[in-house]
């Protein structure tokens, strides 16, 4: 499925982007291409024919097919924003703990943005990134099995850096809301050392790292309203459970939800 979605690029070294200098291994491969489909299914069929090193980034000033979660697309403007997959080798993890994937490069990103712009960045469960109540970028992370451990995942991270306007009024960018434009090469620098630095410490086994994801989810312990089964209700979010299901107090007790089970309400 992976490959008949693969639109072959030219794989032409290009100058927008350099390998950044201070993660000690993520990003060490860069390979730099001016457009393609998606940069996760980019690097997932060049891994699948010519395996990549753990940490190498698929980067590209234009990706014209992204997607989301859900199966949403993902709307970026060529050239103001940043989009890029990368390769990891989580063998460490086995499928029942995926999440803690989720929740360290979650962090990772989150954080990475903020040193930036000097703001808090939540995290919507479960891969969203808000920023002043607005979405300023997604990740959608794609694994692979092989027997009782994940033997790569593929984290697709979509930024919106320069771009001013969106056709979803709950979207945003870091210059929108900083006021001023981003160095695209300083904002993957960022994000790179950020993320590669919470993969660390969740292959090193932090014990920490869920509480860290509460703190840091969005809506996190308030009531709000939520739609599940064509219907709205009222909850509140106290938990995320092993299984990355988010659990919450409603009007009918305790419920917990899976990706495709609820929404938020705006």
């Amino acid at each position: 499925m992976l490959r008949s979605l693969y639109q072959p690029v030219k794989l032409t070294k290009i100058t927008l982007y350099k390998i950044p200098a201070r993660p000690l291994f993520l990003g060490k491969n860069l390979i730099s291409v001016p457009e393609c489909h998606s940069t996760n299914t980019a690097l997932q069929a060049l891994h699948d024919t010519s395996p990549q090193t753990e940490g190498t980034i698929f980067i590209t000033a234009h990706q014209s097919a992204g997607r989301g979660q859900r199966g949403n697309s993902w709307e970026a403007e060529p050239g103001k924003n940043i989009t890029f997959s990368v390769l990891l080798n989580p063998a460490f993890l086995a499928p029942a703990d995926q999440f803690k994937l989720n929740m360290a490069v979650a962090l990772g990103v989150a954080h990475g943005l903020q040193g930036l712009i000097n703001a808090q960045v939540l995290v919507k469960w479960p891969n969203d990134l808000w920023l002043r109540e607005r979405k300023v970028g997604g990740i959608l992370i794609e694994s692979q099995l092989r027997g009782h451990h994940l033997s790569s995942s593929i984290v697709g991270i979509g930024i919106n850096v320069n771009q001013q306007r969106f056709q979803s009024p709950l979207a945003t960018s870091l210059a929108v809301e900083a006021g001023h434009e981003f160095q695209l090469q300083e904002v993957l620098e960022a994000v790179a050392e950020s993320l590669e630095g919470e993969y660390l410490r969740l292959r090193a086994g932090s014990a920490e790292l869920k509480a860290r994801y509460l703190a840091n989810m969005y809506r996190m312990g308030e009531s709000h309203k939520f739609i599940a089964d064509g219907e709205s209700f009222k909850g509140t979010i106290r938990d995320v459970d092993d299984a990355g299901r988010l659990c919450m107090d409603t009007e009918n007790g305790p419920r917990a939800f899976s990706f495709q089970q609820v929404k938020f309400i705006f």
